[in-house]
């Protein structure tokens, strides 16, 4: 019974642990983003194994020209009517127009569908949040996350089976079936499981954020905590590709996405036992969807958001064909290419919300948007995978520095203009990080198709450098007095209309902090 009741008292003490709930929305942010880019590397592949006949022939048009990656030289001419088989690389065919145009259509729509039903489904999450709390739609984001990824196990028509995970991996799948993602024999299936998946993502990131900005009401600690949450999602660029690359070139193509379904399992068990998902209405009326769609300012940093994530999602269904055009690079090199990036985000989020409080949240954004628009001009001047270590590595060191200056900035707009409830503005923060990955993908195809890779790209440096003077505009926005006096009222009663209970650590440390004078609110 003593131990017992420990384990209670502990349990009881975590529920209401602000380190816990920053833990659950990193991993929730995390997840989100793994599934967005593991399947960047895999997906032109996957798609070309659903043309493929029984015999394993391609069912598309190719003279079996091979040319040289350097010099565009002939290495050798294996019949002008022969077809390719799985002993020739699937690299530098020699397609029509038409069939590489239905090819960049078809990878950046199924790109694109998650992000474009998060677009749709947010502005619903928004005010949902308002009036039952955050904690429920987040289990409920994270549970569909689940369902989506994992389905029933069936052989296909022909009797043969897709490849499964080997060792450990293999029994993690069976008692979770398998993934409907991972063992899709259709263009179609996959892109109802996108679909589903974006529903869960649009729940559990929206409430993921403003559960954060609630429980963290002072502005630095606010700016850290989404830099932490943010490195989640950091750490999902980090291992998204090249995890993606390397498991289903290696393991098998199932193995990416049981680990995925594994992993959000876990999360919404977390929840489950230390959060306890349950209904609660907000105590104040939080400001409207077309208040803030009204404001300009909200409007400024939204807009930061969407070029910035659109500049990277133009590029991740359009450089692997990219790469293997020009760099015949295999798959697990297109993934590991993304290294280059991701690492660079993830350090962008860990220097940014330091470097904001010293010099402004406004001037680290511009800073990165510069640096974007800079990146993504010499992107094009790569010539092998290693060249494309630096301009990658400055787009994602720039995309993060601007996520994470946007995310708690928002917050501030809202807690000075209008009032403490960040719902709604969270999912307009969200439809424009979706807005970005929705138009990016199927604006990357058009675009490459008509105008080419190079110019699609110095295209996307040019709106951001043209944008970045909007940002002079967020470095001091006009505050109302009666937001201002509200918040004024949140920081002196040390909370932030909060139904939780502090551990004893955290609250010996609120303590310590109500001895010190307010600061001054700006």
């Amino acid at each position: 019974m003593g131990e017992a009741s420990r384990f209670g008292k502990t349990l009881e003490r975590c529920r209401g642990s602000r380190r816990l709930v920053l833990v659950v929305v990193a991993v929730a942010l995390l997840v989100d983003r793994m599934l967005l880019t593991a399947v960047v590397p895999v997906i032109p592949a996957l798609l070309a194994s659903f043309r493929e006949q029984p015999n394993g022939t391609t069912q598309l048009q190719k003279n079996a020209t091979r040319e040289d990656a350097k010099g565009g030289e002939t290495d050798g001419i294996l019949g002008s009517n022969s077809s390719l088989t799985e002993d020739v690389p699937r690299c530098h065919w020699n397609q029509s127009e038409s069939g590489e145009g239905r090819e960049n259509l078809e990878v950046g729509f199924l790109f694109s569908s998650k992000a474009i039903v998060q677009l749709i489904v947010n502005p619903f999450v928004g005010p949902l949040t308002n009036k039952i709390g955050y904690s429920l739609p987040m289990f409920a984001g994270f549970t569909i996350i689940f369902f989506s990824t994992i389905g029933e196990s069936a052989p296909g028509d022909s009797g043969e089976s897709w490849p499964t995970p080997q060792g450990p991996l293999s029994l993690a799948s069976r008692p979770l079936s398998l993934a409907a993602f991972a063992f899709g024999r259709s263009y179609w299936m996959l892109l109802l499981a996108r679909i589903l998946q974006g529903v869960g993502s649009s729940c559990s990131t929206v409430s993921g954020m403003g559960m954060l900005a609630e429980r963290y009401p002072e502005e630095r600690e606010r700016g850290i905590a989404m830099g932490i949450a943010l490195g989640g999602l950091a750490f999902g660029c980090v291992v998204g590709p090249t995890f993606g690359g390397f498991m289903y070139e290696f393991v098998g193509k199932s193995s990416p996405f049981v680990v995925l379904a594994g992993l959000a399992l876990a999360d919404a068990l977390l929840q489950l036992v230390a959060l306890q998902p349950k209904m609660k209405k907000e105590t104040m009326a939080g400001p409207s969807l077309v208040q803030l769609l009204t404001d300009p300012y909200i409007c400024i940093a939204a807009g930061v958001l969407l070029f910035a994530n659109m500049s990277i999602s133009i590029l991740e269904p359009s450089y692997p064909l990219w790469m293997e055009r020009t760099m015949c690079a295999p798959v697990w090199q297109q993934g590991a290419v993304w290294l280059s990036p991701s690492i660079s985000y993830l350090l962008g989020t860990c220097i940014s919300p330091t470097l904001a409080h010293k010099i402004g949240r406004w001037v680290v954004t511009l800073v990165g948007l510069i640096l974007l628009g800079t990146s993504l001009a010499l992107v094009p001047q790569s010539t092998r995978a290693v060249d494309l270590i630096a301009p990658l590595g400055g787009l994602g060191f720039s995309v993060g520095m601007v996520d994470t200056c946007i995310m708690p900035e928002l917050a501030r707009l809202v807690d000075i203009r209008h009032s403490a409830v960040y719902g709604t503005v969270y999912a307009i923060g969200d439809v424009a990080f979706c807005l970005g990955f929705a138009v990016g993908p199927a604006l990357a195809a058009e675009l490459v198709t008509n105008v080419g890779f190079d110019w699609m790209l110095y295209i996307m440096a040019i709106i951001c450098f043209a944008y970045s003077p909007l940002l002079f505009f967020l470095r001091n926005p006009p505050a109302r007095e009666e937001a201002k006096v509200g918040l004024v009222v949140r920081l002196l009663n040390g909370k932030s209309s909060l139904s939780y209970t502090e551990p004893a650590d955290e609250a010996d440390a609120d303590k310590k902090e109500d001895e010190k004078p307010p600061s001054s609110i700006q």
